[in-house]
């Protein structure tokens, strides 16, 4: 009886022990995130640049092996540039993929366009396609993840728990129009628990300030991926100030993104505790870059290291930097 007992109590700690996995795959200032349920399923937002020998699909699968997934189980699309989709049929033919998330057909035209949409075809007819829009929820077991936007729309009603707050921020923000695909972008927020993250892509300024104004249909944040690499035509302060992130992640390389007025608007959140990077910066210098033990790849010509997050149901998590081991656990808040 002991025995059954002490059984039934390991397997009891180990449920209460799992975790929702976030892995920041170096794509050399693209996007790849792998998000690893509790359930051990699988969805990949985005998957980096075509060409390189393979570079990027290399990484991803290795990150994959790494989390213990051996197969895609959704890959998001955020929108069609080649940082973000080209990537996508290199990893096709060297690792499972089972659904494609997309807003639908590319909004951009001409010979560069339609080459990116081609391949990104060729890798659709391996799997399934799925077509989203603001409000729906793609059904990763054991997490809420709710896309925010796309195709240049926003969600209509406030996520729970704490969106549709007035914003004062709206009144003071300016307008950067944008035509092309990052601003149809398909962002998502993603719920496990008390902890929320969200990443939004490349979405740019005028479509990042609908989402959140008059209202705050977000709220707040715990984990935010900076929106369009840390560059500064996104990520104003009517938005990332508004959901507040404890802690922000700039997939930046190391002369793409990482903005010295982007990141100082990251910086001076209210309530921000920690700001990691992907790449030190080389035209923020050091007064515009994080502490060097929160930068995953310090060199221009880097090895290709990573960041993840660990989260808990209760709000709490963990940030790992891949380089030097370096890490640091945020309790959950009262």
């Amino acid at each position: 009886m002991r025995s059954l007992l002490l059984s039934i109590f390991c397997t009891i700690a180990a449920f209460g022990a799992r975790t929702l996995e976030i892995h920041f795959v170096d794509v050399e200032g693209g996007q790849a995130t792998l998000i690893v349920s509790p359930a051990g399923e699988s969805l990949l937002v985005d998957a980096g640049w075509p060409g390189f020998n393979g570079r990027d699909a290399d990484r991803i699968i290795a990150a994959a092996r790494k989390a213990g997934v051996n197969r895609i189980d959704y890959l998001v699309l955020t929108h069609y540039h080649r940082d973000h989709a080209g990537g996508v049929l290199p990893l096709a033919e060297r690792f499972p993929v089972i659904n494609y998330v997309n807003h639908g057909p590319n909004t951009e035209t001409g010979k560069p366009a339609e080459d990116l949409s081609e391949a990104y075809e060729q890798a659709v007819a391996k799997g399934k396609r799925l077509v989203v829009k603001p409000g729906d929820r793609i059904p990763l077991k054991g997490l809420d993840v709710t896309v925010v936007t796309a195709r240049g729309e926003q969600i209509a009603e406030p996520l729970s728990g704490g969106g549709g707050q007035p914003n004062p921020l709206c009144s003071e923000a300016r307008q950067k129009p944008d035509p092309s695909e990052n601003a149809r972008s398909t962002g998502i927020v993603v719920g496990y628990g008390r902890f929320r993250f969200m990443d939004i892509g490349d979405l740019t300024w005028n479509k990042e300030l609908d989402l959140v104004c008059p209202n705050n249909r977000i709220g707040k944040v715990d984990v935010y991926l900076t929106t369009h690499h840390g560059l500064n035509t996104s990520g104003p302060a009517g938005l990332v100030h508004a959901i507040a992130p404890r802690v922000a992640i700039m997939n930046n390389g190391a002369r793409k993104g990482g903005s010295p007025e982007a990141w100082q608007i990251v910086r001076k959140s209210p309530g921000l505790e920690d700001l990691w990077q992907v790449h030190f910066a080389v035209a923020g210098g050091s007064e515009n870059n994080t502490a060097e033990a929160m930068i995953a790849n310090l060199e221009e010509q880097c090895q290709g290291h990573g960041l993840s997050v660990s989260a808990e149901q209760d709000g709490s998590f963990t940030v790992i930097n891949h380089r030097n081991k370096f890490q640091k656990r945020y309790a959950a808040k009262k």
